[in-house]
């Protein structure tokens, strides 16, 4: 094959031999197909600014895509114990007299379950689970921001809920997330959404972000934040160490459940 096959093309054949290997180095590729190392070293770049591969030292790995999120009723079972020790966790990292906004999701449901016996604890949140859960309970109070409701999740997204954010400021953030990864950051599934979940992570002093070992390395469709806009991760004790290590390296307090 010629150096002059369209490069889109080229790159989707890379990608399919990737998806076979899991990964390939510049010169396995240049030798396949037939090209200039500076040719495939600007394929490699453009597939992993597409979030399609990620790019290693001499070559080129297959990024782990998130599966597509299923409605948070049908996610509850799933890790469900690393969910509850990681939802208690982050519950610790939240200290009486304080104010927290907890975003949707299933891990920070969890978190919610344990913050029922906090002292004078307010609460903002725009899913309705973590509604249902704080509702009534002594000594927390709960600010529920409205908007559109997005069903599957049963979280009030969208333009009114992002003015309601804007004159917010708490202490602590607590947040899910489908897919964290060095390269990538923060990523989610559905765009609206994650316009929401970018104005959340501004209103927090300290933003916490509480997602099980299923959720490193991999990556969801939309962008939603770099790694730099979180102070703390808080996950389970299945989670990649070599991760985890990289996370302290840049600064990122972790927390194993």
């Amino acid at each position: 094959m010629s150096e002059f096959t369209p490069t889109p093309e080229r790159q989707k054949q890379i990608l399919s031999l990737l998806a076979r290997q899991g990964r390939l180095s510049v010169t396995e590729i240049v030798n396949q197909f037939e090209i200039s190392e500076a040719t495939a070293r600007r394929d490699l770049e453009a597939l992993a600014l597409q979030g399609k591969a990620q790019r290693v030292h001499g070559g080129v790995m297959a990024v782990e895509q998130a599966p597509p999120e299923l409605p948070i009723l049908q996610r509850e079972g799933e890790q469900a114990d690393e969910k509850s020790s990681i939802g208690c966790a982050a519950a610790e990292l939240v200290a009486d007299g304080e104010t927290v906004f907890l975003g949707s999701g299933t891990t920070v449901l969890e978190t919610a379950k344990y913050l029922r016996e906090r002292k004078n604890l307010t609460v903002i949140t725009n899913s309705l689970a973590v509604l249902n859960a704080l509702a009534g309970i002594k000594d927390i109070t709960v600010v529920s921001l409205g908007g559109q409701l997005r069903e599957s999740e049963l979280s009030f997204i969208g333009h009114i809920t992002q003015q309601a954010l804007a004159e917010l400021r708490v202490d602590k953030v607590v947040m899910g997330t489908r897919g964290i990864s060095l390269e990538h950051g923060l990523t989610n599934d559905y765009l609206p959404e994650t316009l929401t979940d970018r104005a959340i992570l501004k209103i927090g002093r300290t933003v916490i972000i509480a997602a099980d070992h299923t959720k490193i390395n991999r990556v969801a469709t939309a962008l939603l934040a770099p790694l730099n806009s979180i102070h703390i991760f808080v996950t389970d004790s299945n989670a990649e160490k070599k991760f985890l290590n990289s996370l302290k390296k840049i600064n990122i307090e972790v927390v194993i459940a």
